[in-house]
């Protein structure tokens, strides 16, 4: 979508929003193959954190009226069932099923900055604090009666274990990571270590205290979670790497999004049967405006507005509103495509920060050639304010 204009742009003069990170869902084949991708939260703000509660249920925290809370999400009907948690003065992360119960257990950040580990009660949605003292930040049962963790000391992140009948807690190692995970076929757990310059993954019997390690990170991240099949995946990127301990030297490539919406993937969990993957990750807002110049050069009106909003809202430089709503933009942009034979718009310089894409634009319409700018704000995979310079 294009407009005159020959007046250039100061980014200084904006304040641009975070971008939102979003849950997706895919089938997950015994091949690997990745399909039927949805996200499951489509909600402005943080959204992350998924874990299965069962076969067809997934847990993850949501943002709602300013604060995090948890969700229930339904797999079978693709809705959202309920929210498990509305915490006024704080917000839940790192939900999961506590196991041999329906009950669900979270952190609490409250806003007065206490943050503890809470269970919450799966009918009457009452909280009850599981491990006191402890500033538990990233936690997984081991068992119903254990928990392991990453724990706020200082300015790290201590390894823990506590057992939750006799309140005891062990220090098992300083500097760990926030990915803790059942390894198949074996009763041990993985975490990530961070003592050594080399992140390493490691794994821990939670009886005996010992650790060893598996495999170095690829890099600083951070991610990872195991197929049945006792093949480790790691997310990296916009890629998903693959790592099983028992036939291979190095990572390789599990599965790449490039040239797809999803980038900068940070969670990342497989179902216990191996059927379903959830991942975080942020929508790249290039794709979506990519999408909208592509029908715009092929002079596509159905593709076109596809990418937008239903409520788009499309505005003159700073503020002045020139009109809302998808229709009214089919019926601007329709019979200027049908009667435009030449027109091409081509990107002469994009500026890309958060969720807004800036680009200014060289346009071919009708025999001339003019300069255009146009400010994209896109929120849950699809442009929802537009403003020309």
């Amino acid at each position: 979508m294009k407009k005159l204009s020959f007046l250039f742009i100061f980014t200084s003069i904006f304040t641009f929003a975070q971008s939102n990170t979003e849950v997706f869902l895919f089938d997950l084949s015994k091949s690997g193959k990745l399909s039927n991708q949805r996200n499951i939260s489509k909600n402005p703000g943080y959204d992350s954190q998924p874990s299965f509660y069962a076969k067809d249920k997934l847990l993850f925290t949501a943002t709602r009226n300013g604060q995090t809370d948890i969700v229930l999400y339904d797999i079978s009907t693709n809705k959202k069932i309920d929210f498990l948690s509305n915490t006024p003065k704080g917000g839940e992360y790192s939900p999961q099923r506590i196991p041999k119960s329906k009950n669900v257990s979270a952190v609490r950040l409250d806003n007065d900055g206490l943050q503890r580990f809470y269970s919450y009660d799966y009918t009457t949605k009452e909280s009850k604090e599981v491990i006191p003292e402890l500033k538990v930040a990233y936690p997984m049962w081991y068992n119903k009666n254990t928990v392991v963790s990453s724990v706020i000391v200082g300015n790290d992140l201590d390894l823990i274990i506590s057992d939750i009948k006799s309140g005891e807690n062990y220090t098992v190692q300083k500097k760990a990571g926030r990915s803790f995970h059942h390894i198949p076929n074996s009763k041990l757990i993985s975490y990530i270590s961070k003592a050594n310059r080399q992140w390493e993954i490691r794994s821990l019997n939670v009886k005996t205290k010992k650790t060893q390690k598996i495999v170095n990170t690829s890099g600083d991240y951070e991610d990872i979670c195991w197929l049945p099949d006792g093949t480790l995946l790691q997310a990296k990127g916009d890629k998903i790497l693959k790592f099983n301990p028992k036939t291979d030297t190095d990572w390789s490539l599990f599965h790449s999004f490039k040239n797809s919406s999803i980038h900068k993937i940070s969670r990342i969990r497989v179902s216990k049967d191996g059927t379903k993957i959830a991942i975080v990750a942020q929508e790249d807002p290039v794709f979506f405006v990519e999408q909208q110049l592509k029908a715009y050069n092929n002079r596509d009106i159905e593709a076109f507005v596809k990418a937008f909003a239903e409520d788009v809202k499309v505005y003159n430089f700073p503020n002045t509103l020139n009109y809302e709503g998808r229709e009214n933009m089919r019926k601007g942009y329709a019979d200027f495509f049908a009667r435009t034979k030449d027109l091409h718009c081509k990107i002469v310089k994009r500026i890309v920060k958060g969720n807004i894409v800036i680009d200014e634009e060289l346009v071919t319409a009708n025999g001339r050639t003019f300069d255009a700018v146009a400010i994209y704000e896109i929120e849950n995979g699809t442009i929802t304010k537009v403003t020309f310079l």
